[in-house]
């Protein structure tokens, strides 16, 4: 009795609810999964410049250095963006005015004149009272006591926040630490009839990446000069920001073009109003900032790093984006680079396979 063997049946089921309950366990714990994620990417982002330190001074003293200096690099940063951010927001606000003037005179009377359309007219006021209606209403700030109430949930939402924040640091330099011993233990574990290929599709994949992100990330901070310096020279108080964005939001395919210039429009015309000069050179600037991404920054840059077509890369984008939303997007492209990997390795496999040279059928294809 002890050693009858168990029904097929019932080794699936095991198999199936194994498997669910598994998948339901990852997700019940993907708040404490999600740093663990975060922090592997990084480390696998941050090793290449420790492993080049690391062949002149100790492993922990290049983490440490290489921890420095992007620290010191944003603090710089927000030393300097954050007065100026400042600065251009405060320069939006004052252009409400302008635009609530040009829209009730320009935009109202146009439609009032040439249609059947009747516009409302917009005040200062009027945007101050929706302001307050809509925090009450999406916000519920009936009182004093409520707004408290929401003003701490949301501060114990920061200090969760805040907390993810100290521990992807920590985690990430716990990853990198130990990076080539655990590279080498997951080489081990690989069967040893697959060793060679794996870890051969594996430095592809790695190559391939790491390739994309470096061309991708010259790309973003080119792109986002050459925006933010043409906006400038036109003459646009948001030119400086508006630039910045586009630049980092290229790293989506044509999602910086799209932001940056409806942004770079609706600021045309709260400074300027209805300016068809500065409305053209502004569009003048965003297509030559189009053409140096795409003939001179991505082939010189990116050239081939995904091999993916034009088309392909709209469909990953799209795919992503309905996928996953924002993140899929952002991600769309490096899984694409990864995939086109392995799909060329399993092509290329697929070529050496009897079916495809045609010495044997499918059981669905043979002849009875």
């Amino acid at each position: 009795m002890m050693n009858q063997p168990i029904d097929p049946f019932f080794r699936r089921l095991f198999i199936v609810v194994a498997m669910v309950v598994g998948v339901l366990l990852l997700y019940l714990m993907m708040p404490v999964i999600i740093p663990f994620i975060f922090a592997f990417v990084l480390a696998y982002l941050f090793n290449p410049l420790v492993k080049r330190l690391s062949k002149y001074i100790r492993r922990w003293i290049a983490i440490i250095i290489v921890y420095s200096t992007i620290t010191l690099g944003m603090v710089l940063l927000l030393w300097w963006l954050i007065p100026t951010l400042w600065h251009q927001l405060q320069a939006a606000w004052d252009y409400m005015p302008k635009i609530l003037t040009w829209y009730n005179e320009v935009v109202r009377q146009w439609f009032a004149s040439n249609t059947r359309i009747r516009l409302p007219e917009l005040e200062a006021k009027g945007f101050s009272d929706t302001l307050v209606e809509y925090m009450q209403t999406n916000y519920k700030f009936e009182d004093a006591s409520t707004m408290m109430n929401q003003i701490l949930i949301s501060s114990m939402n920061f200090i969760n926040s805040a907390g993810l924040i100290v521990l992807v640091p920590i985690l990430t330099f716990y990853f990198l630490f130990n990076w080539d011993q655990r590279l080498q233990t997951w080489k081990l574990a690989i069967p040893r009839a697959y060793s060679k290929k794996v870890i051969q599709i594996a430095q592809e994949c790695d190559s391939a990446l790491m390739a994309f992100i470096k061309g991708q990330l010259l790309v973003m901070v080119l792109l986002g000069a050459i925006y933010a310096v043409q906006l400038q020279l036109i003459g646009l108080e948001l030119g400086l920001i508006i630039g910045m964005v586009a630049g980092i939001a290229s790293f989506v395919p044509y999602l910086g073009f799209g932001i940056g210039f409806i942004a770079a429009i609706i600021a045309c015309l709260f400074q300027f109003g209805l300016n068809w000069t500065y409305l053209s050179l502004i569009v003048g600037a965003f297509l030559v900032g189009q053409a140096a991404e795409g003939y001179i920054l991505q082939p010189l840059l990116l050239g081939d790093k995904i091999g993916l077509s034009p088309l392909w890369v709209i469909f990953a984008v799209l795919a992503g984006a309905s996928l996953l939303g924002f993140v899929g997007m952002l991600i769309a492209l490096p899984v694409s680079a990864v995939l086109n990997v392995l799909f060329r390795h399993l092509y290329a496999y697929y070529r050496t396979t009897d079916f495809y040279k045609g010495r044997k059928q499918l059981a669905l294809f043979e002849k009875r």
